[in-house]
């Protein structure tokens, strides 16, 4: 009886011990991880003030956000780019951009790069996904790369008439800023501003904001008189433009004094193709 006992005891020691050092194993192997280094966004300005957007392959490319620091470091350029280009002050764009994004790792911006919860919208012809927000399965606008979702949101709040009183405000006040937005109908949410202004103070965010001169890089785009120079620049208006025989993108994109990267974006064009009578919105450069 002894023996028998004796023998269990051994046996069961024995099965104890290989169970432990099998487990201690697995966590030594689940705890080794690779750190992620941030994905710094680098810019280099066109001739005309703006900036060349990364190459459409037609592949989504995901970014991976660590923390707070690390999409500041990604995106503050970008935004301060817009700025410079837009008026939009960057500290607003920055502060949206977390906030919608949820810092970047948002399951919605995750999945589509969009950073800023621009919903599909009339005439949107791009690609998009469906998330649950204010409704379920709501069309959100899908983009390949973020730096499309920032000019997306700049063209957003540019061409849109119930957004034009925000340009009244100067480009440091993000205060304005933050309650305008509110005001005009971009988020649903009574505390926005707050949020924003919040965001914005906590991360000093603000340093990136600076009083700039929009006259100054427009006038490179424009032929203006003495008198029309004197007045500031309103970047929200758009007018249409009917294609006629034997005009090209290039044409076109050089009568209004943009790109033609960029008369494709505003138009949410992936190719060169256009037809006799087509409609393409395209910005007035004007001095009012």
């Amino acid at each position: 009886m002894n023996r028998k006992f004796f023998g269990l005891l051994i046996l069961g020691t024995f099965l104890v011990g290989c169970k432990v050092k099998h487990s201690v194993t697995h966590v030594e192997k689940k705890i080794e991880r690779t750190p992620v280094k941030p994905q710094i966004v680098k810019i280099t300005e066109n001739s005309d003030g703006l900036y060349p957007m990364p190459e459409d392959t037609g592949k989504f490319i995901p970014f991976k956000i660590s923390n707070v620091d690390d999409y500041i470091a990604t995106f503050s350029e970008v935004a301060i780019r817009e700025m410079k280009a837009f008026g939009i002050p960057a500290s607003i764009t920055l502060a949206q951009g977390l906030l919608e994004s949820g810092f970047g790792r948002g399951e919605l911006a995750m999945k589509t790069n969009n950073h800023f919860g621009i919903k599909c919208h009339k005439g949107w012809q791009g690609d998009y996904d469906f998330y649950d927000d204010d409704e379920k399965g709501e069309c959100f606008r899908k983009y390949n790369h973020p730096m499309y979702s920032y000019r997306d949101h700049s063209l957003f709040l540019t061409s849109r008439s119930r957004y034009a009183s925000l340009f009244k405000f100067e480009s440091t006040d993000y205060k304005k800023w933050a309650n305008g937005l509110k005001k005009a109908g971009y988020a649903t949410d009574k505390k926005y501003p707050q949020k924003l202004i919040s965001l914005i103070e906590r991360y000093n965010l603000s340093k990136f904001d600076a009083k700039i001169s929009l006259k100054q890089d427009i006038l490179a785009l424009n032929n203006t008189t003495e008198k029309e120079r004197e007045k500031p620049f309103s970047p929200k208006k758009q007018s249409i433009h009917i294609v006629k025989q034997g005009e090209t993108l290039y044409a076109i994109a050089k009568a209004y004094s943009i790109t033609v990267d960029d008369l494709k974006r505003f138009n949410y064009m992936y190719d060169n193709v256009i037809s006799v009578g087509q409609e393409l919105k395209v910005p007035i450069q004007k001095f009012n």
